[in-house]
């Protein structure tokens, strides 16, 4: 309909670095540039170790500990977010975290995901980091991949001293 404002839905993937919330922070320009968006907030688990699974019998125990780092690495991101006026939920996935962040997104009915591209390994050749290829490879919707902001670009975001 003419003159009605469509919000666009945006996976954001964020673990416990720092790289990842520049991905939230690219979120929030867009957002401050006019961009009517909204946001799923995404952490994916791993599986516990085998240590973890001796040590803890109790796969409840395991699955509780796994929600609440979850949602504690998901906390700056949400902050951000808040800060902004920008609508979230948040999901907490387990398993491979390029795979499980593709399934989240078709799930929530995304239209696009925002990520960090990473800290590149020296087995892939210095390009981007394993979560980001593999989410660019697996993905059906568009992906901004957001590269590490330098201090004084942070800052112009609203992020940083």
């Amino acid at each position: 309909m003419a003159g009605e404002e469509s919000t666009i839905l945006i996976l954001l993937p964020v673990d416990a670095s720092p790289e990842s919330l520049d991905a939230v922070r690219h979120a929030v320009h867009l957002r401050q540039a006019g961009l009517p968006l909204q946001a799923v907030l995404a952490n994916v688990q791993e599986a516990p170790h085998l240590y973890e699974v001796v040590l803890t019998r109790d796969p409840d125990v395991l699955d509780q500990a796994s929600e609440r780092a979850g949602r504690h690495a998901l906390q700056p991101a949400q902050a951000l977010l808040d800060q902004a006026g920008i609508p979230a939920t948040q999901v907490i996935g387990h398993g491979d975290p390029g795979r499980v962040l593709v399934e989240i997104a078709e799930q929530e009915g995304c239209e696009g995901i925002i990520l960090s591209a990473g800290r590149p390994g020296v087995l892939d050749g210095g390009r981007l980091g394993s979560v980001a290829q593999a989410v660019v490879h697996h993905a059906r919707i568009p992906v901004t991949l957001v590269h590490l902001l330098e201090p004084e670009d942070a800052e112009a975001v609203g992020e940083g001293p």
